[in-house]
């Protein structure tokens, strides 16, 4: 401590000349040396030193010795106490000029000591990117892409001001997308990896930022690495697949990315990956994968080319696994899939096996929710599809009965769910659902959300939508008559809400046999 001192004092009279340099560069190893030796004395006697703005003048106006001070900068910047009074001496600023040298070793510890001093710091951060420190990143980036320790600095600088908006819209104006891409395909260690998808997905959150990630190949490398680790278990790839689907998520931006990743295989690579960790119970991953297929069954385009590839047959295939939360989002996948989708309806809806399970379904009670998104995805086939088979084969799973129940559920958007489904499906062959109907009591459970005050306007009018479907049905007319729901329509004709008064008014010329106007 007491050679610290003396380098100290020493570097507090040094002036200029090869001899003064050559005294710095002592003084700057020795305190090296010291901080190496006795982290938490030298650092004391730092903070109570004079060394920062030394510093700030050395790195200004002394080249030979600026290499060394920026090192002695970094070290410091390491501990926290060390960075408020480095951020008083103005180092940051005086550090950020330094990144446009050729000097490898001046980059890295200037790119070093800035990440130390600015990490946690918002304020800062955003001073870094006013200044232009983003460039200088993506020029380190792509000037030493085979350079590791200065790749590393410069994609962990990247990975904590990603988050900031001026950030991303900076980096919008550079060609970091193909850089990251480069560093993606050459990343051997699970680290690297591991930040370079963080500083992906980070960037992904801009819209102008996806569209050069798919263009630069991102979609092309995440499907390579899926590949790739598809049959390991080892936990380090099991979290680059999770990455990776995690990603494949943010970037589905428009029905052309979608196809894109139709072309590359990635939705098969995805349902490989669930096969592979259905068996090792890696939920996280199952989780993953799920996301990103069901995202990938969103647009139309999307629908049509997983039917044609046979995604609907493997998604049920997977549903036999006995993993609760895969069930779930294998439901809500298929859900998403008939959605607007007659062909995929059809399909789904003639598959007595799946039709099966989703009764079986209907009628647990379990905390997953798999009862309530079984029951929504047989709304979902029902309501989307145009067939009497599929209606045929829905009566004989003996799946009517939840969709009646189903009617009656807490939640407002699956009771219209329901209903709007019976009706559809009443329009297409009543006569095949009639029986189940009077069965379930259909016609007095829509008597009851009618005549309930806190039943929402929109139940209330998709209600009488079905009651007008089913008087086309002699029994069914008749069981609506006795049930005196006549009464209770004319009230409807005077509620606060207009969609209500339509649709009393409507039902009640239908049940007059009048035609409605």
């Amino acid at each position: 401590m007491e050679t610290l001192n003396k380098h100290l004092e020493h570097l507090g009279l040094c002036g200029d000349g090869t001899e003064a340099e050559d005294q710095i560069l002592e003084s700057l190893n020795g305190i090296l040396l010291a901080i190496t030796e006795d982290k938490q004395r030298s650092f004391h006697l730092l903070r109570g030193s004079k060394i920062f703005p030394t510093l700030a003048k050395i790195l200004k106006g002394n080249p030979r010795c600026a290499v060394k001070a920026a090192h002695v900068l970094s070290e410091i910047a390491k501990n926290e106490e060390m960075k408020k009074p480095c951020i008083e001496a103005d180092l940051v600023l005086t550090l950020i000029p330094l990144l446009e040298s050729t000097d490898q070793e001046m980059l890295l510890h200037a790119g070093r000591a800035i990440g130390r001093i600015c990490y946690d710091n918002r304020s800062l951060q955003e001073e870094l990117v006013k200044v232009g420190v983003i460039p200088s990143l993506v020029r380190i980036l792509t000037d030493y892409a085979d350079s590791e320790p200065l790749v590393h600095v410069a994609l962990l600088a990247l990975y904590n001001l990603a988050d900031l908006d001026s950030a991303k819209e900076a980096l919008s104006m550079t060609k970091v997308a193909e850089q990251l891409v480069k560093q993606l395909r050459r990343a051997e260690s699970h680290e690297k990896l591991e930040i370079v998808f963080e500083v992906l997905q980070a960037l992904a959150e801009n819209d102008a930022l996806k569209v050069q990630l798919v263009d630069a190949g991102v979609p092309e490398v995440l499907s390579e690495i899926l590949l790739r680790l598809q049959g390991s278990s080892q936990a380090e790839d099991t979290c680059i697949m999770k990455a990776a689907s995690d990603l494949i998520v943010s970037l589905l931006l428009g029905d052309g990315n979608c196809l894109r990743m139709f072309q590359l295989g990635v939705v098969h690579q995805l349902l490989d990956l669930l096969e592979k960790q259905v068996q090792s119970g890696d939920t996280s991953v199952q989780q993953a994968a799920l996301s990103a297929l069901q995202s990938l069954a969103v647009p139309v385009v999307s629908k049509v080319q997983m039917l044609e590839e046979g995604v609907a047959e493997r998604i049920e295939a997977l549903l036999r696994a006995e993993s609760p939360p895969v069930q779930f989002k294998l439901l809500g996948t298929l859900r998403t899939l008939a959605d607007g989708q007659a062909d995929a309806a059809e399909i789904l809806g003639q598959d007595p096996q799946l039709l099966s399970r989703l009764v079986q379904w209907c009628s647990v009670s379990d905390p997953s929710g798999i009862c309530g998104e079984a029951n929504r995805l047989l709304a979902s086939i029902l309501h989307h599809n145009r067939s009497q088979e599929v209606v045929k084969a829905i009566q004989a799973a003996q799946g009517v009965k939840h969709l009646v129940s189903m009617t009656t559920n807490e939640h407002a958007a699956m009771q219209n769910e329901a209903l709007n489904a019976l009706a559809i499906a009443s329009a297409i062959d009543l006569e095949t659902l009639e029986e189940s109907f009077k069965e379930s009591q259909l016609v007095q459970s829509l008597h009851k959300l009618l005549r309930d005050d806190n039943t929402s306007p929109e139940v209330k009018y998709n209600s009488m939508g079905l009651l007008c479907r089913l008087l086309n049905s002699g029994d069914l007319r008749q069981e609506i008559e006795e049930d005196k729901i006549k009464d209770t329509l004319e009230k409807l004709c005077s509620h606060s809400n207009a969609d209500v008064v339509k649709g009393a008014t409507t039902t009640l010329q239908v049940l007059r046999g009048e035609t409605p106007h």
